[in-house]
């Protein structure tokens, strides 16, 4: 270690002591817990800097202990260092970004794949839900946020990444290529089921999507329709607003959605009876795979009893992030608030649990075809494939449909 970073060490340790020490002789709080841990902060980076088996890289070291921070937060926090946000910006600034069309979050301590937008870079690769990404460009994941992963996943349209793969049942990890392609939203897509049962299956709540939705069930009641399923399962994009709107679609009275954070005053999202515009039965399809305001408007159909929730629990990542620039050039994306469930608990902690439990079916592909409901959108992604009749969840949702049929016969 050189002699001047030695000493802007020292210098960084006797301020963070002094600090902590004048703090808590002053009284500044009603918890010393914060100069304490500011203490063995200090304490560890004396240690490392004069005990470790070789002179420490600091930089690394700092950088390192701040990721682990964030990260002990929850999965969707992240520390950017300056180079990592110098890079973020600079992407973001550019026109027609590419990626790769995956939903992450983080597990076992690695990138794992949520979910993945269909036709996109990554589903073409072959990636799948539950996926976990051992290394990205090269780069292990172990210690990596979810901000660097998608950082190191977007570029300019037709550059290619690497990434390894891990698979349940699978010994090795699997070398992908993926090209990052500028991906556009995919579409609604809408099936009858029976002559009066409708399918729409919603892959992101991507803006609009409560207006395609009404516009649909307008052309449903005059074609006879009078049951309802909502397909949600791989969703884990789009707005939470969209979330809220869609709910109100369907319920009349008591509260959609809540909000709350330490700095964050609670808000609670009210439905209103005046946008209500189906009234008939719903079922509402979700899985693992659901995330984000997708799982932000299943709790609203669920909480409120508007109708049943069929399937698997859904991953738990409903919450708000804020982006946070520090003075050294670096950058946080803190979670500042949490969407609530019924309880009055956050989703991020526990999902949504299904009012109806189904086991996922088995992937499949299925040669059905499904009506295009992306109101005219042609230039829009390839829809993804329809619902097949063998659907564990849709057979459950069907059989629901029938249950208050066969009880007042």
């Amino acid at each position: 270690m050189n002699r001047f970073l030695k000493a802007s060490l020292l210098v960084l340790s006797a301020l963070i002591l002094g600090y902590a020490g004048l703090g808590h002789v002053l009284g500044q709080t009603t918890d010393d817990k914060s100069y304490r841990s500011l203490t063995v902060y200090s304490e560890v980076l004396q240690k490392i800097q004069q005990d470790y088996v070789d002179t420490p890289n600091m930089h690394l070291v700092t950088a390192g202990s701040l990721h682990g921070l964030l990260e002990s937060l929850d999965a969707q926090s992240s520390y950017l260092t300056p180079r990592e946000y110098s890079e973020y910006k600079q992407k973001l600034a550019k026109p027609g970004l590419g990626e790769t069309g995956v939903n992450l979050s983080k597990r076992f301590g690695y990138i794992i794949v949520v979910s993945v937008l269909p036709d996109s870079p990554a589903a073409k690769a072959g990636v799948r839900s539950a996926d976990i990404f051992e290394s990205i460009a090269g780069f292990t994941t172990r210690d990596m946020s979810v901000g660097q992963a998608m950082n190191l996943l977007s570029g300019d349209p037709g550059t290619g990444v690497k990434a390894s793969v891990i698979r349940r049942g699978h010994a090795e990890p699997q070398e992908m290529d993926l090209v990052r392609e500028k991906v556009p939203a995919p579409r609604m897509t809408g099936q009858k089921i029976d002559p009066d049962i409708l399918a729409l299956r919603l892959p992101t709540f991507a803006p609009g999507r409560a207006d395609d939705v009404r516009e649909r069930l307008a052309r449903a009641e005059k074609e006879g329709i009078h049951k309802l399923i909502l397909d949600v399962r791989d969703c884990g994009r789009g707005d939470v607003a969209e979330a809220i709107a869609l709910a109100r679609l369907f319920v009349g009275s008591g509260n959609v959605a809540s909000l709350q954070g330490q700095t964050v005053s609670r808000q609670d999202f009210a439905a209103d009876p005046a946008k209500v515009v189906w009234k008939g039965p719903v079922s509402v399809l979700i899985s693992s795979t659901t995330s984000g305001a997708a799982e932000v408007f299943a709790a609203a159909i669920s909480a409120n009893k508007r109708g049943d929730v069929v399937g698997e629990r859904t991953f738990g990542l409903a919450s708000e992030q804020k982006l946070i620039t520090l003075d050294d050039g670096s950058a946080i994306f803190l979670t500042v608030a949490n969407y609530l469930n019924a309880g009055g608990r956050p989703i991020l902690e526990e999902g949504v649990v299904p009012t109806e439990a189904v086991q996922a079916a088995v992937d499949s592909t299925d040669s059905e075809s499904a009506d295009d409901d992306s109101g005219g959108a042609a230039k829009e992604a390839p829809a993804p494939r329809p619902l097949s009749p063998e659907d564990p969840a849709l057979k459950k949702a069907l059989e629901l449909f029938k249950a208050p049929a066969k009880k007042a016969a």
